[in-house]
């Protein structure tokens, strides 16, 4: 039994598209951002959707602040790590769609097929 070429193609394209996105999962998983704090004792540690997925403090960083100032230290470094994280996300994504529109542009046209004659 033959597949016909429009149901082939479009089984090309599926398969194709499957192991676009789970390139791009992948790639968007590998992302980390780690930014220091202001002080440079605390480094978080943030993934592509922004969630913190570690936390690093020098010994002896909560006895040098006072609470309010740990706490402010804390959130300016976990802000700038999650600013890199969309950055690097937005690379991924825009990276992506180049690559679609290249493929989309080298692509020939598929041909119509002539009509049978009758």
């Amino acid at each position: 039994m033959t597949i016909h070429p429009d149901v082939q193609a479009a089984l090309d394209a599926a398969r194709q598209l499957r192991h676009r996105i789970a390139d791009m999962r992948e790639r968007i998983d590998d992302v980390r951002a780690r930014r220091p704090s202001p002080s440079g004792a605390i480094i978080p540690e943030v993934d592509a959707m922004g969630r913190l997925t570690s936390l690093y403090m020098a010994p002896g960083t909560a006895d040098r602040f006072t609470s309010d100032e740990l706490a402010a230290d804390v959130m300016a470094a976990i802000r700038e790590s999650t600013q890199d994280a969309a950055r690097q996300y937005q690379v991924i994504m825009e990276t992506v769609i180049t690559e679609n529109e290249s493929e989309d542009q080298s692509s020939p046209e598929p041909k119509p097929e002539p009509e049978p004659a009758r």
